[in-house]
This record gives C-alpha cells, sequence and structure tokens, in this order.
C-alpha cells in the first residue's frame, strides 16, 4: 500500500464509514415507515425500531419521525453524527476536503434538529440523504488508491451487511457484498480471509452471527496495519 496507517486512524476510516452508512439506511428506513404509516400500517415504525431492539412508541406519522430522528435511544442520529464528526476530525489528512466539509454541515444539520422547535419533515431526511450522497461520491472520486480508503469502504460495506441482516434483505445481494468485504480485507491483508474462520454454517445460512466473523477479522487487520 502506499501509506501506513496508525491504527487510530484506521480504526477512525474504518468507523467514519460505518457511522455514515448506518445514518444513510437508518434514514431510507426511517422515510419508507413514515410512508407505510401515513398509507398503510400506523405500526410500522415499531416493527422497524424493534428489528433495532428498541421499543419505539409514537401516536402519528409526524411524532414517529420526531422520535425517530431526536428520540433518547440509542439509534438517536444526532449522536449517530456526532460520532461519525469525532472520527472525521481524528482521520482529517485522509478525508477529501469537500467530503469533510459535507460531513461538517451534515453534522450541524443534525444538531440542529435535536432542538429545532417546528416541524422535522420528509425535507430534513431528503437533505440529509443528499449530502450523504455528496460525501459517498466526492470521497470516491479520488478512487480507492490509499489504505485509509479500504478501512473507509470496509466500514461503508460492514454496516450495509449488519443492516441487511437486521432488517431480512434479499440474501443473493448481502453474499455479494461479504465477497465485497472480503476482496478489500485481503488488498489490505492477503493473510486474511473472513470465511476461513467462519463456522461453515454461517456462510452457507448467512446468520447475523457471520458480522462476528467480519469484526474479528477486522480488528486483527487494524491491529496489524
Amino acid at each position: 500500500m502506499e501509506q501506513l496507517l496508525t491504527a487510530n486512524v484506521a480504526s477512525s476510516m474504518y468507523w467514519l464509514g460505518r457511522y455514515l452508512q448506518r445514518l444513510e439506511g437508518t434514514l431510507y428506513e426511517i422515510n419508507k415507515a413514515y410512508d407505510l404509516i401515513i398509507d398503510v400500517d400506523r405500526k410500522a415504525g415499531t416493527a422497524l425500531y424493534k428489528k433495532f431492539n428498541i421499543d419505539l412508541k409514537y401516536v402519528s406519522a409526524m411524532d414517529f419521525l420526531h422520535k425517530a430522528i431526536r428520540g433518547k435511544h440509542p439509534a438517536n442520529l444526532g449522536e449517530m453524527m456526532l460520532q461519525a464528526r469525532e472520527n472525521a476530525i481524528i482521520s482529517r489528512a485522509y478525508i477529501d476536503s469537500i467530503a469533510f466539509g459535507e460531513i461538517i454541515a451534515l453534522n450541524n444539520m443534525f444538531q440542529t434538529l435535536q432542538t429545532k422547535r417546528s416541524h422535522i419533515d420528509c425535507n430534513d431526511l431528503d437533505k440529509a440523504l443528499s449530502l450523504i450522497l455528496i460525501i459517498w461520491g466526492a470521497h470516491a472520486h479520488r478512487g480507492h488508491r490509499r489504505s485509509s480508503d479500504y478501512f473507509f469502504k470496509l466500514g461503508k460495506l460492514v454496516e450495509e451487511v449488519d443492516l441487511r441482516l437486521r432488517l431480512g434483505k434479499e440474501k443473493a445481494m448481502t453474499e455479494l457484498i461479504l465477497k465485497e468485504i472480503n476482496a478489500a480485507i485481503q488488498i489490505l491483508n492477503p493473510d486474511l480471509d473472513i470465511f476461513e474462520n467462519c463456522p461453515e454454517e454461517y456462510i452457507e445460512e448467512i446468520p447475523y452471527s457471520i458480522v462476528e466473523c467480519i469484526y474479528a477479522t477486522i480488528d486483527k487487520l487494524i491491529i496489524e496495519e
């Protein structure tokens, strides 16, 4: 690789990718649940948050948006974004300048939403999603030429698998993302393989337990990096 990273920076790039993907994936699911609450199923938001092990109670579709985005629970989007910002600051030298600026703007937006007196609406969600797309695009524009970029990409992919397994998404696409994760890991360290030390039944059935195999491999990767 062209760069040698400290474990701290490698970990920060990885977690930055994870938090941004977690935010994006959660926002998409909130949007879908909001539409269902209005038109089809008033309990759609409760069902969604049960998959995050959160008992979310609300009285209307608008109240759902408020509780989802700034409720006092582990999936609070403002807290999520604060974590992303902290990791971005630690690894600032390795992040595209446009992407870094948009990360700060996104954090400012979510901190404002935490105390916003007026209603949160779908326009807020759309604006946040647009900022995240700019961040992905700006960082990807230079390609994955450095080890820091691969850690960022790994964070994004691992969080995507995590969310897909939690939500019971289609298996074939999850398998493809797992292969992409493994390919990125082997670029960073050809001696590591997430499938090598993972029980065969985890790979065949893709239960949530395979995430633990991924975590263990990436922990080793970061330490050795």
